[in-house]
């Protein structure tokens, strides 16, 4: 059999070559740990037999300075990326680390993976992804060809060989949809986000979970798609309240959908929120920029990006690994405001 280049080998190979776990891989390439010298001597011969050579990351981390940590993004006009990219400076400064920032465009994947690719070329010995990229490499062999480790924020669910930082969309969905039931609405309209994202699906199913538990049926006329955008949210807010028994609420996954349907409202003559309450996700600056201003899920995207970014450095640490990954749910909190009569 042909022997792999050492750049295909991944520390998890040498591992179970030798016997051994990976972090006792990565602690006699890095003189740490306290491995007994038979151990140190099968490591080694593993190395030397499958040709492995430890990456960049690992080797860099003696200098905090040299870890650099690669972003993707698709529109800079995005609040998501915003905010974002303030937490990834802030953990970047913090650590006397470099963010290196690259456009990507369409959600696809051959594009992305060359995207990443680029990014590990040019010195980045760590990623950072937001959604829906971290969906598309999620379990894919991509991953163990970058060979640094990888973190994705806001996504809906824990992703297979990522670290994830996320909230947990499912019960802020329905913790949402709770209130809106306390408030006496019982039609509520559901603007879902694109199905590539992985909180759509979480987030319909809390809004679904609330319903049930009040008694209420789950309409399929009330769930309309959306794309996280005003202009589809325009859409999206036409066709609910075209419907011949409009909705008296309306909660869209994003706070640009949202905007979209107070928007639409007014147009209509309709009053926020006597006639119609509105509620959104994310809490982003135009939340507080419609009238009225929107009642919301607030999830802290800086926060979390911080966080990931962190993360990020601990396992660059641990000699880049980029397994046994951390699935870290952060809290979410719901603001009230005047579109629901908060």
């Amino acid at each position: 059999m042909a022997r792999r280049r050492g750049s295909e080998v991944t520390i998890r190979a040498v591992a179970e070559r030798a016997g051994v776990s990976a972090m006792t891989v990565s602690n006699v390439i890095n003189g740490t740990g306290k491995a007994t010298d038979a151990t140190r001597a099968r490591v080694r011969a593993a190395i030397d037999a499958l040709g492995y050579r430890p990456n960049a990351a690992a080797r860099a981390l003696a200098s905090p300075g040299a870890s650099r940590i690669g972003v993707v993004y698709a529109n800079p006009q995005n609040a998501f990326l915003s905010a974002m990219l303030v937490g990834a400076l802030h953990a970047a400064a913090k650590l006397g680390a470099q963010l290196m920032v690259e456009h990507c465009g369409e959600a696809d994947y051959e594009a992305l993976a060359e995207s990443l690719r680029s990014l590990v070329r040019s010195g980045a010995n760590a990623l950072l992804l937001p959604p829906p990229y971290s969906e598309l490499v999620a379990g894919k062999p991509i991953l163990a060809e970058l060979g640094v480790p990888v973190a994705a924020i806001a996504a809906g669910r824990a992703m297979p060989g990522l670290i994830t930082v996320r909230v947990d969309d499912r019960a802020a969905a329905r913790a949402m949809t709770d209130l809106l039931i306390a408030q006496g609405h019982r039609r509520i309209g559901f603007i879902a986000g694109p199905e590539s994202h992985s909180s759509t699906a979480a987030r319909r199913e809390g809004y679904r979970d609330s319903l049930q538990a009040h008694g209420l049926s789950v309409e399929p006329d009330l769930i309309v798609a959306g794309e996280f955008t005003f202009e589809s949210g325009l859409d999206a807010a036409a066709a609910l309240l075209d419907l011949a028994e409009r909705p008296d609420a309306i909660f869209a996954c994003s706070d640009d959908l949202a905007a979209a349907v107070i928007s639409v409202g007014a147009r209509r003559d309709l009053r926020i929120p006597q006639d119609l309450a509105v509620a959104g996700f994310d809490d982003t600056p135009i939340a507080i920029k419609v009238w009225p201003t929107l009642t919301t899920v607030r999830q802290p995207i800086s926060a979390m990006a911080e966080a990931a970014v962190l993360a990020l450095a601990e396992g660059l640490r641990n000699g880049g690994l980029a397994g046994d990954m951390e699935d870290r749910i952060v809290g979410f909190e719901l603001v009230e405001r005047a579109s629901t009569g908060g």
